[in-house]
């Protein structure tokens, strides 16, 4: 009777208390739900830092494997290219090192590297030989001769450029063509028996930069000459003024641009040599050019804009021999000419 009455109190009791108790679960669990959320937000820097450290070792790991594939394939080509590098460290001119190795190379149970790499001449690579404008490929070439020539015909092109380049005895193991005498040579050809006269037809011709024992500026026509900054053992400046008219070379499907920088030559020589034939380029510049062992010579040029900037011309004889000469030859329409010194230079 009395355990009867036990159970019912409990049970009066529990009921009583239930909406106490039911309000408590809850508050317990927002308080348990606003926990995981602040533990959360608080974890959450750590483990975006945990994941972009996964993904940054991922990157590393093919970073250097691409690392150590890169080094292996660079002492391979080191290996490829050692004969070249000796030849070169030699003296050898980069065109006479070519042909000494394609020369010597034998085709056995595979293809050799260096008839592999070095098998087409180019204009743009800086491979000397004959090149009939605009084409990049030589018309002709000796392995013998180290002549860069450019013959231009009826085709106008666009652009010559030549930069940097060392010519004539100014480098081991090269000599002067046999019968020539000057190291450049840019302009038309003289008229001789059966050939008629030629002259080169330029938009703007710039020459600048050059070293050269001497130099000779003749038989030019320019509307617009300007002969600024040159320093030389010697000085004759004697142009004229005329009447020159402005010129632009066009020719409609006009050809593709001719660029070389960098190279080793005998003789550069860009000519206009088809009888009665006028070679057309708008701009020809050729910058930068250490020449030794001859002369550097611009003639029969017509062109619409001439500049002769900053270029170092002497034999070291003395001022009374005039090693940079603008001849009386050359007439302009209008010119510029300033800033030009006597200074003792020595040949190059």
């Amino acid at each position: 009777m009395i355990n009867r009455i036990s159970r019912v109190g409990r049970a009066v009791l529990v009921a009583m208390l239930w909406p106490f108790m039911q309000s408590w679960h809850g508050i317990c669990g927002v308080g348990r739900l606003i926990k995981r959320v602040a533990m959360a937000v608080f974890h959450s820097p750590v483990g975006a830092y945990q994941a972009a450290q996964r993904r940054r070792n991922w990157v590393m790991v093919k970073v250097e494997y691409l690392q150590a594939e890169s080094g292996k394939w660079r002492a391979i080509f080191n290996i490829i290219k050692s004969p070249y590098s000796f030849l070169r460290m030699m003296g050898f001119s980069p065109q006479m090192a070519t042909g000494l190795i394609l020369a010597g190379s034998t085709v056995g149970g595979g293809v050799v590297v260096s008839e592999t790499v070095f098998a087409e001449r180019s204009f743009a690579r800086g491979d000397s030989g004959i090149y009939s404008a605009p084409s990049d490929i030589p018309s002709s070439y000796s392995d013998s001769d180290n002549t860069l020539r450019i013959n231009l015909g009826s085709v106008p092109v666009g652009e010559i450029v030549i930069e940097d380049v060392t010519l004539g005895t100014a480098f081991t193991g090269s000599t002067l063509p046999a019968q020539q005498t000057s190291v450049v040579l840019v302009g038309g050809t003289a008229a001789s028996t059966g050939f008629t006269a030629t002259w080169l037809e330029v938009g703007h011709l710039i020459i600048d930069r050059w070293r050269c024992t001497t130099f000779e500026l003749s038989d030019v026509e320019a509307h617009t000459l300007n002969v600024i900054g040159n320093a030389s053992d010697g000085q004759s400046i004697s142009p004229v003024p005329g009447t020159p008219r402005r010129r632009g070379i066009g020719g409609g499907n006009r050809a593709d641009s001719m660029v070389t920088s960098g190279g080793y030559y005998d003789q550069i020589v860009i000519a206009a040599p088809v009888s009665a034939t006028n070679g057309k380029v708008e701009t020809l510049r050729l910058s930068n050019l250490h020449t030794k062992g001859g002369l550097c010579k611009v003639s029969r040029i017509k062109a619409d804009t001439v500049d002769i900037l900053l270029n170092e011309v002497g034999a070291g004889n003395g001022f009374a021999s005039k090693e940079f000469v603008i001849a009386t030859t050359v007439s302009y329409k209008t010119a510029t000419i300033t800033d030009n010194v006597e200074v003792t230079i020595s040949p190059p």
